[in-house]
């Protein structure tokens, strides 16, 4: 997938501390500003290092993709589908993670990002996709609505020891 300088790639297993360097540099581009740093650092300590990544991207019904624009890369999706989501749901997949540098916001990577699980969601007959979206995170949860995505309920979210609440969101595949 080449559009305006963007190409789309599955992550391999030899990629992750590359997907661990992208996921952590993301995160805390969008979360930083809000929330304390001991937090935000034992969230990625948790959740985004080189071991739990590489377990990630072995779990079967999950897959990772890189966005480059211009050769360089400045983003990427992480899908769930079957038991791999993190919600349990029949027919659905999961957008559990797309993330995008902030300096390449409003370039439609993100976008290129979701039409690229569309595109899975639907040759995979997916009924709809979902993804949690923090609810004080009002940039991504405008996105999503321009998307057609709508809430459908909340969970919670522990980033380091703050329970936060996470919109449930979703997209209509039939």
């Amino acid at each position: 997938m080449e559009e305006l300088g963007f190409r789309i790639s599955q992550v391999r297993k030899e990629d992750v501390a590359i997907l661990c360097d992208i996921s952590r540099k993301t995160f805390y581009e969008t979360f930083a500003p809000f929330n304390t740093e001991e937090n935000i650092q034992a969230y990625l300590n948790a959740n985004l290092s080189v071991t739990k990544l590489l377990t990630e991207i072995n779990t079967a019904g999950s897959l990772f993709y890189f966005i480059f624009k211009n050769q360089v890369l400045v983003g990427y999706l992480k899908l769930n589908s079957g038991n791999a989501q993190s919600e349990p749901n029949t027919n659905a997949l999961e957008i559990e993670r797309i993330y995008v540098l902030k300096d390449y916001h409003h370039q439609r990577a993100g976008l290129r990002l979701f039409e690229k699980a569309k595109s899975i969601g639907l040759k995979n007959q997916n009924d709809y996709i979902w993804l949690g979206v923090w609810e004080k995170n009002t940039e991504a949860i405008a996105f999503y609505k321009k998307l057609g995505f709508t809430q459908f309920d909340k969970h919670i979210f522990i980033l380091g020891n703050d329970p936060q609440t996470d919109l449930m969101m979703k997209y209509n595949l039939k």
